[in-house]
């Protein structure tokens, strides 16, 4: 995945199992916080990410026009942000990429994964809480 240093700019490359860690930019040497947002995933990001994280990973299923995805998107960005370097949180758009909700039987969104070495953990559709979400990821 690609990290834009937040001090000067410069792109960084950071491999999945680092995503949670706290890194340096490769050109000035700032330091790089781990990630504390959600990442728009498509099929191999994903793949990528959940099979080497080391940590739990977060899956929200949701589509732009679904209202329950639109009222849940501020607990999963206040989750990613909460239990940033304990976790990462990926988002799928179901529209974009239905062969990974087909994947794991998500037929009605909002739809949240949770995974850890690769391997599902827990799974629930419908709206959560940032603090359910939290507590499922330090569970897994």
């Amino acid at each position: 995945m690609i990290r834009t240093c937040p001090s000067c700019g410069k792109k960084n490359r950071v491999p999945p199992e680092h995503l949670a860690d706290t890194g340096h930019c490769g050109s000035c040497k700032a330091e790089l916080p781990p990630v504390n947002e959600p990442i728009e995933a498509d099929a191999g990001l994903f793949d990528d990410i959940t099979g080497k994280a080391t940590v739990p990973v977060l899956v929200d299923f949701w589509a732009a026009w679904c209202g329950p995805c639109k009222m849940a998107a501020p607990e999963v960005q206040r989750t990613a942000s909460d239990m940033a370097g304990k976790a990462v949180v990926l988002k799928v758009d179901t529209d974009k990429h239905p062969e990974l909700a087909q994947r794991y039987g998500v037929r009605g969104i909002p739809n949240f994964l949770v995974m850890k070495g690769g391997r599902v953990v827990h799974q629930q559709p419908g709206y959560v809480a940032h603090t359910q979400l939290e507590s499922w990821l330090k569970q897994a």
